[in-house]
Formats: C-alpha cells, sequence, structure tokens
C-alpha cells in the first residue's frame, strides 16, 4: 500500500520539509524462478551447442524498484513535484538504493502542461512498453525490445536518457496527449586557435516526441525520437527509432499492436550508410476471473546498409504466452513461457547476426555459434507497496 508520509517524514527523506505537501514511498518487489535456454549451431560442421540456467530472478513481471514522490500544492493552479525511483536486486539483495537511475526529475506542472528535468523515460521507448502485452518485463518482453535494447546497437539512451527537458501537454485536451524532449550531452566544446581545430562532440544526445489519442477502450500513438551514440572527428553514428502503436479494449480481450523502424546510421568521410531493423508486434491479454492471459507474437528483420550483400537478412521471430493470478491488488502470482527463433542463413555475407534470447537481468544466457533459437519460463510473486 502507498504509504503518504508527513512533512517530518519528509525532512528524513530529503532534509526539505517546507518545501513538500506530501511525499509517497512506493515499490515494487518482484521474485521468480526462471529457466533459460539458447542454442547454436556451428556453421561449418553444423554440430548444435546450448547453454542453460536455473536462477533465482528479479523483474519477471514488473521491474523491482523503490522510489519516493512528492507534490506540493503553489496555488493558482500550479504544482510543484520530484520524482526519485531506484531499482533493486531483491534475489540478492546486492542492489538497493544505490542511485536513482530509473527516474530522477523535478517538474512544475499548472494548465499549460508539466515541465520536467532530470532523467526519465524517452518518448520513443514509451511504445515499446505501453503496447507490449508483457510490457517489456521477463522472458515475455518483445523482440522489438530485445533488439533495440541489444548491444548489437549500443544505445544507451534507448530506455532512458539523462540531462533531460520534457514538457508534456496538459490533460485536458479531449484524449489528445504529447510530450517533447531534448537530451544535453553536456560534453565540453573547445573553439579553434590557429594551431588546432575546434574540438566538439554531439554524443549523448537525445532528441525525441510523442503523440497519441486516447480515448475509451482505444489508445494510439506514435513517437520519434534520435539518440546521437557516437560522434568523433572519423564517426558519426545516430540511432533513429520511429515506432507506432494501439491497443483496443473489447472487454473480453484487449488487443495490442506496434510498427517499428530502428536505423543504425554511419557517417564516415567515405560516406554514409545504415542499417534498418522493421519489426511488428502483436498481442492479446484476456481477464479470467482474478487472472489474466497474456500473448504476443513479435519479429524483427534486419537489413544491412552496405551493398553487395549475397543471402537471406538475419530475423528475430519471438512467441510469448503467461498467466497472472492477482490474489489482491498489490499481490500477484505469474507464469511465462517464451520462445525466440533467431534465422541466420549461413550463406548470409552481411556482418549482422540475430542474436536475440529471452533472457533478462542475470539471467542471460549466450550463443557459442550461430544463434538458432532460445526458450525462457518465469515462474514468481509480484507484490506492490
Amino acid at each position: 500500500m502507498k504509504k503518504s508520509l508527513t512533512a517530518l517524514a519528509a525532512l528524513a527523506v530529503t532534509g526539505l520539509a517546507s518545501a513538500q505537501s506530501s511525499v509517497t514511498l512506493f515499490g515494487v518487489i518482484d521474485a521468480g524462478v526462471s529457466y533459460q535456454s539458447a542454442t547454436s549451431r556451428d556453421p561449418i560442421t553444423g554440430a548444435s551447442s546450448k547453454q542453460s540456467q536455473w536462477s533465482l530472478a528479479n523483474s519477471g513481471y514488473n521491474s523491482s524498484r523503490i522510489g519516493f514522490r512528492g507534490t506540493e500544492d503553489l496555488g493558482g493552479g500550479l504544482a510543484a513535484s520530484f520524482w526519485l525511483e531506484s531499482p533493486i536486486s531483491n534475489d540478492d539483495g546486492a542492489t538497493g538504493i544505490a542511485n536513482f537511475n530509473r527516474r530522477s526529475t523535478v517538474s512544475l506542472s499548472g494548465g499549460f502542461g508539466e515541465l520536467r528535468l532530470g532523467r526519465d523515460y524517452t518518448a520513443t521507448f514509451w511504445n515499446d512498453t505501453v503496447f507490449d502485452p508483457f510490457g517489456t518485463n521477463g522472458s515475455g518482453s518483445s523482440a522489438i525490445y530485445s533488439v533495440s535494447s541489444g548491444a548489437g546497437l549500443a544505445n544507451s539512451n534507448y530506455a532512458r536518457a539523462s540531462n533531460m527537458v520534457g514538457y508534456f501537454l496538459p490533460p485536458n485536451l479531449g484524449g489528445f496527449y504529447g510530450q517533447v524532449q531534448y537530451s544535453l550531452n553536456e560534453n565540453t566544446k573547445t573553439s579553434a586557435t590557429d594551431t588546432t581545430a575546434e574540438v566538439s562532440s554531439s554524443a549523448g544526445r537525445y532528441v525525441g516526441g510523442r503523440f497519441g489519442y486516447a480515448n475509451g477502450p482505444l489508445d494510439v500513438a506514435l513517437a520519434v525520437g534520435q539518440n546521437v551514440a557516437v560522434d568523433t572527428t572519423s564517426l558519426t553514428r545516430k540511432v533513429q527509432t520511429v515506432n507506432l502503436g494501439a491497443s483496443y479494449d473489447f472487454g473480453p480481450v484487449k488487443l495490442f499492436g506496434e510498427l517499428s523502424n530502428v536505423q543504425n546510421k554511419f557517417a564516415l568521410a567515405v560516406g554514409n550508410s545504415h542499417d534498418s531493423y522493421n519489426g511488428y508486434l502483436i498481442g492479446a491479454s484476456m481477464p479470467v476471473g482474478a487472472g489474466l492471459i497474456r500473448a504476443s507474437y513479435s519479429t524483427v528483420r534486419y537489413n544491412e546498409g552496405a551493398v553487395g550483400i549475397t543471402g537471406e537478412d538475419p530475423r528475430v521471430n519471438k512467441f510469448a504466452i503467461g498467466y497472472v493470478h492477482n490474489l489482491s491488488k498489490r499481490t500477484a502470482l505469474y507464469a511465462t513461457v517464451a520462445r525466440v527463433n533467431n534465422r541466420n542463413d549461413a550463406a548470409y555475407t552481411g556482418s549482422l547476426t540475430a542474436a536475440a534470447t529471452t533472457g533478462y537481468g542475470s539471467t542471460g544466457v549466450g550463443y557459442t555459434g550461430l544463434p538458432r533459437s532460445s526458450t525462457g519460463y518465469d515462474f514468481g510473486i509480484r507484490h506492490a507497496f
């Protein structure tokens, strides 16, 4: 249960009791037994190899976290607020409130909307998680999420970005909503002299926006964003994301869908190129008594920008199904099973490889040869407060 603390308690937490009219402590503790496996194939001999792991994991249904948020009514329709949220690893207790890198923001809101400063979710990540029945958590997370957050793209500002300035539209626009964000890279720029060239880098800068419409059972949103991943004198690499998501709740069943295009853009002295990752997701959730059945199918196709490549393009296909049984509003049991198939042509002459797994967090297993398939099972409990 969320606990409203008094100003005296706020003083103990923040040291600024006079600046808060209310402070809330909140969190999620999620733990479960997880099994992960990954099968590879030797491209020359055809021999198969397999890695597998049993573990007690966290965040199989909802991300484990603890946080503090507060709001002060400034009068005249204005409000100031803060949000500090930290990840926790309750499976081993190794990570507590060491940082607030899930979210750390301060806001001013009113009839004009909300101005939010700090580390926050990116606009383009929202569609990936909101329109995924599994919410980008656990073995059931979509193939779109697996590829976008993977080492191949190395997009450090995929889910969240630091040093962000964000603006959110007010909630009274007849169902229309939106946000724009700009993340400062905070790199030092050195001006040119008679003997040295100017030194500057935009690496770490994220710019994005998301606009949608939610009314009754319908929710649809379009998001666009770009992160400068590398910016040196020899290479500029930008990750550009465009996605469109929608859901419709029919009552007996809620349907989900998403289209995603991610481009990894390279600017070199010899010319420009880009790799594309085109994906889609279809999913559903169905209430059954005190429980909820969830299912999704997602796929991402790789399209390498180099010329003269032969063989079939790499592709990731993923199917997931799960059940959540609510013991109360705050406590639930869950079970998920997911299967990934990586389609890699041994005759493919490009450099990209589909290597997604069903693993997450500390549960990950890897491939020792040409990636083929991965299977994941989660059985756990989630408690929110």
